[in-house]
This record gives C-alpha cells, structure tokens and sequence, in this order.
C-alpha cells in the first residue's frame, strides 16, 4: 500500500508542477493565433516572439492578469471584446500575459 501511496503523492507533485507549464502553454497559443483576430498581429510581447504595432507593446505595458482579462471580455479603445473564449480560455491568457511580463 504504500508504494501506490509513493506513486500517488509523485503523481501530485509532477501535476502541480506542470499545471504552470500547461497553461503557459495554452495562453501562448491562443495569443499567437487561437483567437481572430490574433493578439500577435496588434501587440509585441517577446515571449510569443510577436511584433505587432498597433496596440501597445504589452512587454512595456506589463498589464496585470485582471487587466487583461477585463480587456478580452469588454475590448478597450480599438481592441474588440473577444466573447467567443470561454472563462477558461480568458484566464489562461491573462495569466500568460502577466508572467510573460514580469
């Protein structure tokens, strides 16, 4: 029993570490092309390696999850609100976004 106790708590361990990871993962690819139109045509943020010039550089602006999120569900200035992704697609984004730029 305690073997499988072992492999449980393993299991665990490898899954929270990963879970970071994951969304990273996920809210890199929805910024650089899972939403149209893409994050990546109007904003720069280095780390999705994209070069947009017509919203501001989000590596400068450095924008909180929140922020973010706040932006996608409503749009802001000429950024249109994005109600096609889910909650879950929204924060993982914004959560991308935030690390991405710290």
């Amino acid at each position: 029993m305690r073997p499988a106790r072992r492999t449980g708590a393993a299991c665990l361990l490898v899954l929270g570490l990963a879970g970071p990871a994951l969304a990273q993962d996920e809210g890199r690819k929805l910024f650089n092309g899972g939403v149209t139109p893409s994050c990546a045509i109007c904003h720069t943020l280095k780390d999705a390696g994209a070069a947009g010039e017509i919203g501001p550089s989000l590596d400068e602006l450095k924008p909180d999850a929140a922020r973010v999120a706040k932006a996608l569900r409503t749009g802001i200035g000429q950024m249109p609100a994005f109600p096609q992704l889910t909650d879950a697609q929204v924060q993982a984004l914004a959560r991308y976004i935030e690390q991405a730029t710290r």
